[in-house]
């Protein structure tokens, strides 16, 4: 008897329109509709401009959507006139970003929880040490962020979203600016904590073989304006390890992302050079 999946997040025909005052309105995003189940590793890849990041704001609570409404468990999260402000059941890694430089490492970990009230100080610092030598950082827990390698900064950021119990982590691009020894060390810690404590991920990134390695579906967005063109299942085994990339089957699928996502890339390049002549 197979396990029944929960349906964490639902976005159901969302369109956005972008409005600059007198000139005629953008249509970013047109008739997007994704589900991500209970503790699914989705991720969303398309080429610059397709709207990806601006669907993860709207889910975010960043920004507002034009059609169309997107769930959270159920529950109404944002609709026309209606949108949710940002909240610790949606943690955001941003691409650049967002340790506060005025705290030390474990500070920085556990204010979250603390400021909401969701754990003792005692439990907050226990929880708190124990993610990070998860990941490699026990030894780091007094250190500023500007004295921290961006690798180390990359992963105390993931272990504070963790921290927060969020129902879905949101991550955009979040290894883009990572050289590429170090965006796989990463990719690995990330990896082994969802390995051990499946979480539900909403990953955003330009990375093809990135997007294989992570994820347990795939889905493929259209050029602006960004529609779902195709979802891939990636039924590649877990825990993983980088000899997957060698493997038949990644190697299958690596081909039949690169095919969906180059006609779509070649669109954009032709969309941005008719804007630039205008």
């Amino acid at each position: 008897m197979g396990c029944t999946l929960t349906t964490i997040l639902s976005i159901r025909n969302v369109s956005k329109t972008y409005r600059v005052r007198g000139q005629e309105g953008v249509l970013a995003l047109d008739q997007c509709s994704v589900d991500v189940v209970q503790n699914e590793f989705s991720v969303i890849v398309g080429p610059s401009g397709c709207g990806k990041t601006t669907l993860l704001n709207i889910i975010a609570g960043f920004d507002e959507l034009s059609e169309g409404e997107i769930l959270l468990n159920g529950s109404v999260l944002a609709s026309p006139g209606r949108n949710s402000s940002p909240g610790p059941d949606r943690m955001v890694v941003f691409q650049h970003g967002g340790l506060f430089p005025w705290m030390r490492a474990l500070e920085n970990v556990c204010f979250g929880p603390l400021a909401r009230g969701q754990m003792p100080y005692a439990e907050a610092r226990e929880k708190a040490r124990d993610l990070m030598a998860r990941v490699g950082l026990q030894d780091i827990e007094d250190l500023y962020p500007e004295s921290m390698s961006s690798g180390m900064r990359r992963r105390l950021e993931i272990v504070r979203a963790i921290m927060g119990q969020p129902q879905i982590m949101l991550m955009d691009e979040p290894f883009r600016a990572l050289d590429a020894l170090t965006k796989g060390v990463v990719q690995d810690f990330l990896l082994k904590i969802f390995d051990t404590a499946p979480h539900t991920i909403f990953f955003i990134t330009h990375d093809l073989i990135e997007a294989i390695f992570l994820a347990d579906k795939v889905c493929v967005m259209t050029s602006r304006p960004g529609r779902v063109k195709k979802m891939i299942r990636v039924a590649l085994p877990r825990p993983r390890s980088i000899k997957l990339l060698n493997s038949p089957e990644f190697l299958r699928l690596k081909d039949e992302l690169t095919d969906a996502i180059h006609e779509e890339a070649l669109k954009a390049f032709e969309l941005g050079e008719r804007e630039a002549a205008r």
